[in-house]
């Protein structure tokens, strides 16, 4: 069983030929799956790319930055994440992540878009 953009081969399931363009964009490579349940969330996690490229293309138009978001996207990707890492007497040792500040070029690219960095994450206790 295959959702819809998606057609069956004897291999398993292939996303249709746009589905595959943008999933080039993204850089996803393609996984096999034999198990249904595996296909279904790989299917759901391409799915959740592409609106996100899409929600992305529409800000980027919304804007005036033109339709395709490939170049805001890859000078957003440049943002990066710094652990820093605090011990403490106790032997503790507290980890907070936070989000080094954006150059003036992105700056600009969030503030046309309309988009705020925070300036930390929680981090997720598992």
């Amino acid at each position: 069983m295959c959702w819809t953009g998606v057609r069956k081969n004897s291999g398993g399931c292939t996303f249709s030929r746009p589905r595959r363009i943008q999933k080039s964009d993204l850089q996803l490579r393609p996984i096999w799956h034999k198990k249904p349940k595996r296909v279904e969330a790989h299917l759901l996690v391409c799915f959740l790319a592409y609106v996100l490229w899409k929600t992305l293309a529409q800000l980027c138009q919304r804007a005036g930055l033109g339709n395709e978001p490939r170049k805001v996207f890859q000078e957003l990707a440049e943002v990066t994440l710094v652990d820093v890492l605090l011990p403490t007497r106790s032997g503790v040792t507290i980890r907070k992540r936070c989000i080094r500040r954006p150059t003036e070029h992105q700056a600009i690219l969030l503030q046309r878009l309309g988009l705020e960095l925070p300036s930390s994450l929680e981090m997720a206790r598992v």
